[in-house]
């Protein structure tokens, strides 16, 4: 049994901690990390999965452009790798790409391994470029709402409107988001086969190329 609930501002050193553990020293010195600096985060978005009270995954979301149109940049994302094999990534996707839709959201952006986040409905953005030095063929978006990236190109922007920055800090970090809690099952053995393979995948993949 897995609890899955919005990050909150009591979590933030462990999520820190966990990224840390999985990637790359240096990680904030990657390229969608300039998008991210002096940006809130999507906190209804940025989930942590906990078993027993341990944080065994997280994922974030933050606002970016793209041909000004708002757009989710997702990542980072980390399983941590005393659990990865078990689908926590996937859960986690799944759960947090259903909230985005149901707050209205209409696209979704990331920097990651085709073969594992196609399985999500994600596929290439051949016109939209991610700052450098980026890999192409690893900028990958999803439409919540049909034709959400339909003409939409370009090179990804910060979010810089006044009125995104300031609803967005409202609610970083906020413990009202304990309401938002669900509890989750184990995944059943035909997801688990699906996912346990991109565990390893969603843990580096999804965010700081």
């Amino acid at each position: 049994m897995y609890e899955i609930c919005p990050e909150t501002a009591a979590d933030e050193a462990e999520v820190e901690a966990l990224y840390d553990l999985c990637f790359a020293p240096g990680r904030t010195a990657l390229s969608s990390y300039r998008l991210r600096d002096g940006v809130p985060k999507v906190a209804d978005l940025c989930l942590v999965l906990r078993a027993d009270g341990i944080l065994q995954a997280a994922i974030r979301f933050w606002p970016v452009r793209v041909a000004r149109k708002p757009v989710l940049l997702l990542g980072p994302i980390a399983v941590h790798p005393t659990a990865q094999g078990e689908g926590l990534g996937g859960m986690l996707m799944r759960d947090s790409l259903r909230r985005a839709r149901h707050l209205g959201w209409g696209r979704v952006l990331l920097v990651g391994d085709a073969p594992y986040y196609s399985r999500f409905g994600f596929s290439r953005l051949d016109d939209v470029e991610m700052p450098p030095p980026t890999n192409p063929d690893r900028v990958l978006g999803l439409e919540l709402s049909p034709g959400a990236w339909v003409g939409v190109a370009g090179p990804v922007m910060r979010e810089t409107s006044p009125g995104v920055m300031e609803m967005l800090a409202q609610y970083t970090g906020s413990p009202d988001n304990d309401s938002a809690c669900v509890t989750v099952q184990t995944p059943d053995p035909q997801v688990l086969r699906e996912d346990s393979d991109g565990d390893k995948s969603a843990t580096g993949a999804s965010a700081d190329q």
